[in-house]
């Protein structure tokens, strides 16, 4: 633009002091702003002088500006920045069934860690770019700079195509804005909010937030137990990967189990002793959550188990159980 402008004040310059036809007046120009030295049409008047004077410390000008530009872009990353945004769109506009997580502060951050830990696909809008220059090359996060409460950054992320949406601002208002805006372009989306304020809970519920987590009120539940049950919370810290026995907790559907598995009871699978996992709760389609299930419980469509067990019991359970 700034290239486009010169030429044309240029041009208009010579016509109106020289009285140059239009294609002289251009070539005068171009001359002039390249620094060629060609000869000029015609000899210049004062004012004509005066003008190209002006004209050349303007161009110089342009010229300073458009190195400094460039050399952000090659010498300061900028480029690669740049690069770096270009392939991350790319790989967005591939996801389905994927995760937004709106905001990368510290729970925004911990939620896409244990996203990563689990393989599940996410997207994160983080409108401080600061923020998302810190963030490690090699954990390959996706990004969306932008506010999260505009509806083009959220498109952007692939709202339409997503199965979840995080929203960890620290503003309530900012993640009930998000909720009611997700709902409303894909009214089948599951919304975890986060909420500092008491009463912000249920205005989040209305907006349609599935789940609303309560960060502070958590803490402080988790510090009181440390006093009142210290082994419930060692454990639950096993589960959390928390100490030297580490222990995972996962879903496990129907769908997921082989085919010689389907509708067999749990004694018939004989989990534990095939695995090492312990079926903690069973999820019936009609009963709901069923704890510590009995042994004669059979496993039919649309069922899920929940089991424990340290990372070389899953893998084995995986290995026997699930279909590749």
């Amino acid at each position: 633009m700034l290239f486009l402008i010169s030429l044309i004040v240029g041009t208009g310059g010579y016509v109106v002091l020289e009285n140059y036809t239009l294609i002289d007046a251009l070539y005068m120009a171009v001359i002039t702003f390249a620094t060629v030295g060609y000869t000029e049409v015609n000899a210049l008047s004062v004012n004509g002088k005066i003008f190209t004077l002006i004209y050349i410390i303007f161009n110089l000008g342009i010229f300073a500006y458009t190195v400094s530009v460039l050399s952000t872009f090659l010498f300061e990353g900028e480029l690669g920045r740049v690069f770096k945004n270009y392939i991350s769109n790319r790989e967005v506009n591939k996801l389905k069934d994927h995760v937004i997580v709106c905001g990368f502060g510290r729970n925004g951050a911990m939620a896409c860690e244990e996203l990563h830990k689990a393989e599940k696909e996410f997207v994160i809008i983080e409108k401080d770019t600061s923020v998302i220059e810190t963030v490690p090359q090699d954990k390959k996060y996706s990004f969306v700079s932008g506010n999260a409460t505009l509806d083009e950054i959220l498109l952007e992320a692939g709202l339409e195509r997503a199965s979840t949406v995080i929203t960890a601002l620290p503003s309530d208002a900012d993640n009930v804005f998000i909720t009611l805006t997700a709902k409303e372009i894909n009214p089948r989306i599951n919304v975890i909010a986060k909420a500092s304020e008491t009463n912000s809970e249920k205005k989040l519920y209305r907006a349609g937030a599935s789940h609303v987590v309560m960060p502070d009120r958590l803490g402080g539940i988790h510090m009181a137990n440390l006093i009142t049950k210290p082994y419930v919370i060692e454990f639950l810290e096993l589960l959390n990967g928390v100490g030297d026995a580490k222990l995972e907790l996962e879903e496990v559907s129907y769908a997921k189990l082989k085919n010689e598995f389907h509708n067999k009871t749990i004694k018939e699978l004989d989990i534990r002793n095939k695995s090492g996992v312990t079926i903690l709760a069973f999820k019936d389609d009609l009963e709901g959550f069923i704890f510590n299930p009995q042994s004669d419980k059979k496993i039919e469509k649309g069922d899920v188990l929940i089991i424990l067990g340290t990372k070389k019991n899953l893998h084995n359970f995986n290995n026997h159980f699930i279909k590749n």
